[in-house]
This record gives structure tokens, C-alpha cells and sequence, in this order.
């Protein structure tokens, strides 16, 4: 049953992507919009199936995964408060290899299909702010895959605690060893020994799969440049207009 008081508290504009619409553009989704919670390791939609919503997080965090046929994955991106996920249905595809899966349990909105591609199809704000928005998702795709590839376990492991951080109100992320180990696409154990040096250094404090943030400069500095990179580009792309 979905909790009434979170219910209640939950604002379309909790999402900086909703908070960016032009007030006629929000008023007219107003209706639409519907509220749903987004409980930790839900599936909001698989590799290759028809998707029938967009979603836009609040307080929760989605994981962008790509599958192997294996059963292997890893991030492929992260969406929080500052975006949608389901972009491949705007976009003209309508399915998408990758598989979405909630990795910080919390809130959103939904909007049906239908509703979304009669908005792009109108060619108005809303068209060139979604595509701005997916711009910005496809470089933190793509400094990802080369973060993956090139740096450190401690480094990635900062990059995607920031990621995180950002995309969340306060600074504490509830997630098992585990999870995180699929995210990044890595032994539980290396999680386990990363998170326990970013412990030792004083920059996290971790217990039983929640994780504090206890210096985020700390964090900033001993990350490699991909954060910044991505982050850069979300502020260039994105309006700055905050949650009301």
C-alpha cells in the first residue's frame, strides 16, 4: 500500500525535469502524472519489451543495466531527481537492450506512452528540453564505459557514489554490497574492500547496506575526471531551475 504522508509530500516538481517545464506544459500533464512508489530492486521495465510509461524519480534512484546473456551486467547510467527514465520511447524506438532496475528505494511519477509521444510530437519545449536531457544521459553512457575500462575500482566506485549523491536529497544511499558489485559490474569483494578504504580514509561511513557520505570533497578528489565530466555537461545541457 502506498505510504499516504510520502503521498501527499511528493510533488511533480520534487523532479528538476518536471521543475524545468514551462508552467502551461506542467499544468497540462498535471492529470496525467501519477504518483507510484519505487521500491528497492523493483524492475521498471526489460531488455527488449514494449514499455508502456516514462518515469520521473523524486526520491528514488534508477539503474540503467546492460544484460549479457550470461546473466552478467553492469551501469550503464544512473537516473535520479534530475531526470526520465524510458527515453528509447520518445525517441522512436520504443525498446531498448539496457534493463531499468531501482537501486535507492523512493518515489516518482509515471506518464503513459501515449501521453509522452503526443508531447514530442508537438515540437514545442518540451522536445528540445527531453532531447538536451538525452544528450546529457548519452555522455555519462559514454564516460561510464570508458571509466569501466580505464580506471580504478576505488576511482569508479567514487564516481558512482557521487553520481548518486546528486541525484538524491541528503546524503545517505541504502544499498547492499552486492547490488552496488552488479552495478559496476565487479566481485562483491572488491566492493567490500573499496568500500572499507573509503571508510578507513574517513570519506564514507558504511553498516549494513546504507552508506553515508561523510566528505564529499574527499570524494571529489579522489575520483577520476569522468564525474566531472559528466556533471559538466548535465549543467551545460539542463536548466538550473530548482524544485519548488
Amino acid at each position: 500500500m502506498a505510504n499516504v504522508a510520502d503521498k501527499e509530500k511528493s510533488q511533480p516538481e520534487h523532479n528538476h525535469l518536471l521543475a524545468s517545464l514551462p508552467e502551461a506544459e506542467l499544468k497540462r500533464w498535471r492529470p496525467d502524472l501519477e504518483w507510484v512508489e519505487m521500491p528497492l530492486g523493483h524492475v521498471v521495465y526489460e531488455s527488449g519489451k514494449v514499455q508502456n510509461y516514462v518515469y520521473f524519480p523524486t526520491t528514488s534512484i534508477v539503474s540503467l543495466l546492460y544484460v549479457l546473456e550470461n546473466g552478467a551486467s553492469a551501469e550503464i547510467a544512473v537516473v535520479g531527481n534530475e531526470g526520465i527514465v524510458g527515453v528509447s520511447l520518445f525517441m522512436g524506438g520504443g525498446t531498448t537492450p539496457s534493463r531499468a532496475v531501482v537501486q535507492s528505494a523512493g518515489q516518482g511519477f509515471r506518464l503513459k506512452a501515449h501521453a509522452m509521444k503526443q508531447e514530442f510530437d508537438r515540437s514545442g519545449p518540451v522536445l528540445h528540453l527531453l532531447l538536451r536531457y538525452t544528450q546529457a544521459l548519452i555522455t555519462q553512457m559514454s564516460q561510464t564505459a570508458v571509466c569501466n575500462r580505464h580506471h580504478s575500482l576505488d576511482q569508479q566506485l567514487c564516481r558512482w557514489l557521487l553520481l548518486s549523491m546528486d541525484r538524491l536529497q541528503g546524503n545517505e544511499l541504502v544499498m547492499t554490497q552486492e547490488l552496488i558489485a552488479n552495478m559496476l559490474g565487479v566481485r562483491r569483494e572488491g566492493v567490500t574492500e573499496g568500500a572499507t578504504k573509503l571508510q578507513q580514509a574517513g570519506l564514507i561511513k558504511y553498516s549494513r547496506g546504507r552508506i553515508t557520505v561523510l566528505d564529499r570533497p574527499g570524494l571529489e578528489k579522489r575520483t577520476c575526471e569522468c564525474y566531472a565530466v559528466v556533471k559538466k555537461e548535465y549543467d551545460r545541457l539542463l536548466p538550473t531551475k530548482q524544485a519548488k
